[in-house]
Formats: structure tokens, sequence, C-alpha cells
């Protein structure tokens, strides 16, 4: 079914929702791979309680798919079914200074943007986030961290809207952190979050987002099509390590490559499609294990589906090969 098809089966129901749908909408232009099919529907509510109430109209039977800023995110050729939900910087970008030591800040706030509040506010605490490409929604819900620090370090409190749009408010310990992990509910969408820091003088604070920033331009592919790291790191080594010791640095598929700058970043030199990016991903999980024994983990978050005759078969550690 289409698109059009289906929001035309549904008819007048979201007659009075205030944000925005769309029907067959390339995800390609939301990624920072800058490929991926069509989402059916994709919708960008106006605020939290238009969130809530289109939630409530939606029927269960509709898959929905959260997607932020498209930093970490590889959407498949076939594209997404059911309704793609993309929190817009209009309805869900704004950050204040709450009391003394406290920031709170939308889903579509970008991390770096918290960095430069905190800096204004003079809170420490927040250097890290300047080097992460993403938004807080992101780093809500897979524990973003950089520079040892992690997201779980500064939440106190984070909003969510459930898939049957009860808005719900969960504490830390609600959101379950582990590595690049939340065990918060999947079907929660979360909508803002407050974060607490601690005073220090500005010059100190600039000093290590300044570290942060140079690390970034001259480690990472930051000009790149890429979606940032490729792989989480296993316990007690590095995925960029164990990808340049399995010779996988620059190593690429179609128009997809692992980066010569930074061999955990895959990058798109303009002509890859997600199937390239995913079989290049798919591909060094093999040879990593073939080399060293360990088995890597995506850390991008992979969506949507294969076009026919173009599946790619999962790597599996336990008969180590792709089944």
């Amino acid at each position: 079914m289409s698109g059009s098809d289906l929001l035309a089966r549904l008819g007048d129901r979201f007659a009075k929702i205030r944000g925005r749908l769309s029907a067959d909408t390339s995800m390609a232009g939301i990624t920072w791979f800058r490929v991926g099919g069509p989402a059916e529907i994709l919708f960008q509510p106006a605020d939290e309680d238009d969130l809530a109430e289109f939630l409530k109209l939606l029927p269960d039977e509709i898959p929905v798919t959260v997607v932020g800023i498209g930093s970490n995110l590889l959407v498949r050729d076939g594209g997404i079914d059911g309704v793609v939900i993309r929190l817009s910087a209009k309805g869900f970008g704004s950050i204040e200074l709450v009391g003394d030591d406290k920031i709170r800040a939308g889903a579509a706030v970008p991390d770096k943007r918290v960095a430069a509040e905190a800096l204004k506010a003079g809170l420490d605490g927040f250097a890290f986030y300047h080097g992460i490409p993403g938004g807080i929604g992101g780093a809500l819900r897979m524990n973003a961290g950089a520079n040892g620090l992690e997201t779980t370090e500064r939440v106190i409190e984070v909003r969510a809207v459930g898939r049957d749009g009860q808005i719900h408010v969960l504490s830390h310990a609600d959101m379950g952190y582990s590595y690049r992990h939340s065990a918060a509910a999947q079907g929660l969408i979360f909508t803002s979050a407050t974060f607490q820091g601690f005073p220090a003088d500005q010059p100190v604070i600039q000093a290590k987002m300044d570290v942060v920033q140079h690390h970034r331009e001259t480690v990472q592919p930051i000009r790149e099509k890429t979606g940032g790291s490729t792989f989480k790191n296993p316990p007690g080594h590095s995925s960029w390590k164990l990808i340049d010791e399995a010779g996988l640095r620059g190593f690429s598929i179609g128009g997809a490559s692992m980066s010569t700058m930074h061999c955990n970043f895959m990058i798109n030199d303009g002509s890859a499609t997600a199937h390239d990016l995913e079989l290049l991903g798919e591909s060094v999980r093999e040879r990593v294990f073939e080399h060293s024994g360990i088995e890597l983990q995506w850390e991008i978050k992979r969506l949507g589906n294969f076009l026919e005759n173009r599946e790619i078969i999962s790597f599996c550690a336990g008969s180590g090969k792709r089944q």
C-alpha cells in the first residue's frame, strides 16, 4: 500500500491534528548518510500534545517508527512501513535553564547546542556533547557518550509519550541505562529531558570543549556523509583498532567505504546505496571476527525494508559466518 492510500484509508480522523502529515516521503533527505527509501507516512507533530493526540487516534495495527535528526541512522532502500514520526525543531527544539544548575531540552535539540547553552550558563559536565553529532532524543535512547562521559551521568528526568498517547515522566532509574542502551520501553517517544550540571568558570568549560572539538577535527571524518561510529566498542577493545588490525581501513563495497581517517566510520562517497553501506558493515563484522574472534555490534541503527532480491543476511558469530 502506498502512503497516499494509507492516508485515504485513515480518512479524516486526523483533521484536528496540527502537525504535518505527508505520504511517501524520501528518508534520504533526513539521514546523514543521504540514502534510504520512503516513509509510507511521515508525521511531524506540532508539539507534545499534538503527538499524544495523534497516537491516540492512530490504529494499533499501524507500525510506528521514531527518528531523530538522522545522524546514526541507516534507512534501507525499501523504505519504512507505517508511520515515521520525526520531532521537529519548531515543536521540540526549546532549551532553558531550570534553577541554577539544571537544563531542560527538547528531544530535537542537537547535543552540541546543549553543550553551548551550558557554557553560557556556566554549567560544567556537558562538554562531551560538543562532540556528538546527534540530537537529545537519540542521546536519551542510546545513552550517547564521548570522551569518557555518557548521557546517564547528566539526566535526572525524562518526558515521553506512549504508543497509546499517554504522557509519562521517567526518573533516571526508570531509564535503566547501560553502555549505549536504555531499558526504557521501546514504545516510548522521548519529548524532553532535564539534565543536571555543576557550576564552573566559563574558561574552564570552554577549554574542555576545545579539546573535544580538536579531537573531532583531527581524527573523525566530520565533513563526509557518515553516521558517526558504526560499531560499539567491545569490552576491553576499541572497534577502530579491531577493524584496522583486520586490514579494513579504507575497505569499500560499491560507493561505501570504511574511512581511512577513522576506520570505525562508514562513508558514503555520494554514490552509495543503503544496501552498499549495510553490506559493508556486515562484511566488516565477519572479517573482524575471522581475524580476532571478536564480534562487533552495530551502533548505527538500521531500519526499514530491503528491496526485493537485495536482502542482506546478518553475520552471526555463533556460526562464524553470515547466515
